[in-house]
């Protein structure tokens, strides 16, 4: 039956060039985004999951810049603490040739006076962005090591503890205390000599010496045990600057999966859309042609 109040071929025809157009705008979007998720509209969890990702990363990208900043600050400890054992070497070699018979000890003495204030300015400069590992106003130090969320989504910062050791003490009267450098620890007393303040001339005896020098024999080996522990947790966040930058790899690429348009894809469904298009107008226009048809039957 023809009808010149309804044309349903009309209606098809229009119903489909609409539904085209409206794939065709999506996929022009697509491309001009590169998005396939744009929005929560286009897909609510791909977009929830990709939001939450994200931001994860971005938490994870100061994580790095934190990691970054505590392998600088270490790097710079470890150098400073290899130079206080440099000085002290040099202090035990000088008390060693002390003990040689007709040795100038004023000389000597001389020579470690100034290795004495040498150990007293590595540890009051040594300070990096604020920190002094080496001064005893740290007792520890808690290094930005990861962010993490569990499977509940609870999340947490993780952590890389430092545990400092004075090399110079801290306080005053009832409150001081010795550090690595003023016989605080590495002797079987706890009071041993203090390099910071160690005084040799003509009068210093053969028995001081040998204190001397066992004091510095076991200063040596704490100074050696701290810059162990200094470097093996250089050693961890180097690791962790690795694993970090692997998860925020990992999750690039998947928040990339969930929302990102596959150009190559769409490029090829926005020929066929066009193509679409064209044959849905020329199908509309043929089924507005057909009402025409009707006027014939009148001529």
């Amino acid at each position: 039956m023809s009808s010149i109040l309804t044309n349903s071929s009309a209606l098809t025809a229009l119903q489909n060039l609409a539904a085209t157009q409206k794939s065709l705008q999506t996929t022009q979007n697509q491309i001009s985004t590169g998005l396939k998720v744009g929005s929560s509209a286009d897909n609510a969890s791909y977009w929830s999951i990709a939001s939450t990702m994200k931001s994860d990363n971005g938490a994870l990208g100061a994580v790095k810049t934190s990691l970054a900043q505590s392998a600088a600050m270490l790097s710079f400890t470890n150098s400073a603490v290899n130079n206080v054992i440099s000085v002290m070497n040099q202090i035990k070699n000088d008390l060693v040739t002390a003990k040689q018979p007709g040795a100038d000890l004023d000389k000597i003495g001389t020579d470690i006076t100034q290795a004495t204030k040498q150990l007293t300015s590595i540890v009051n400069s040594s300070t990096y962005s604020g920190v002094n590992l080496f001064d005893g106003s740290k007792s520890s130090l808690d290094l930005v090591s990861s962010f993490d969320r569990d499977a509940t989504g609870a999340t947490s910062v993780g952590k890389i503890t430092l545990t400092a050791a004075a090399l110079t003490g801290t306080g005053t009267g009832a409150t001081a205390s010795s550090g690595i450098l003023e016989g605080g620890t590495g002797t079987a007393t706890g009071t041993g000599t203090d390099f910071t303040a160690l005084s040799v001339s003509s009068s210093t005896t053969s028995a001081s010496l040998d204190t001397f020098i066992a004091d510095a024999d076991k200063t040596l080996a704490s100074l050696q045990d701290y810059a162990a522990k200094i470097g093996a947790t250089q050693t961890r966040v180097s690791l962790q600057q690795n694993f970090v930058s692997a998860m925020s790899d990992a999750l690039a690429n998947g928040v990339s999966a969930l929302v990102d348009a596959d150009m190559n894809e769409a490029s090829t469904r926005l020929q066929a859309l066009q193509t679409q298009q064209q044959l849905g107008v020329q199908s509309l226009a043929i089924a507005n042609q057909n009402s025409q048809m009707i006027l014939k039957l009148f001529g």
